[in-house]
């Protein structure tokens, strides 16, 4: 598996993403979905990481920064193959090293609170990550989890 850059344009990428948004708002209301679209992705202050394995793609994942100088895990997202396979705990585990090398004091996340999202809390919590409030511009939801863990 090699993780690199995303080039948002290629079409597994867009795909993958798309279909990563389409699976959100099939769950849960407009406003409680906070996963973002390729075009709010493609911004100065965010970094999309994909994982290989050579042509195939595995997963995605995104490191925001915040205006405050923390980071926000986003996008995280495996394919349906790829899942149970440790991608999602690479992509992970790459995030927390670019974070701490931009000296991000602390990085944060939100995702989904129902039995569908227990996979996604089950690997934070075992990557350090502990329960937290609503950040940044999140309000108390009780669709959404939130975690931090500072680096």
């Amino acid at each position: 598996m090699e993780i690199r850059v995303a080039d948002l344009r290629h079409p597994a990428v867009q795909a993958l993403i798309d279909e990563h948004l389409a699976d959100m708002h099939a769950g849960s209301p407009p406003e409680s979905v906070h996963a973002l679209a390729v075009s709010a992705l493609d911004a100065p202050e965010v970094t999309v990481w994909a994982a290989w394995d050579g042509e195939v793609l595995l997963g995605v994942g995104a490191l925001r920064r915040l205006p405050d100088g923390h980071g926000e895990v986003k996008s995280m997202r495996t394919t349906a193959d790829a899942r149970g396979t440790g991608v999602g705990r690479a992509l992970l585990r790459h995030i927390v090293v670019a974070a701490r090398a931009a000296r991000m004091p602390a990085l944060w996340l939100e995702t989904g609170s129902g039995p569908q999202f227990l996979p996604a809390r089950t690997l934070y919590l075992s990557e350090g990550f502990t329960p937290c409030g609503p950040f940044a511009d999140y309000t108390d939801d009780p669709l959404s989890a939130y975690f931090t863990r500072p680096l």
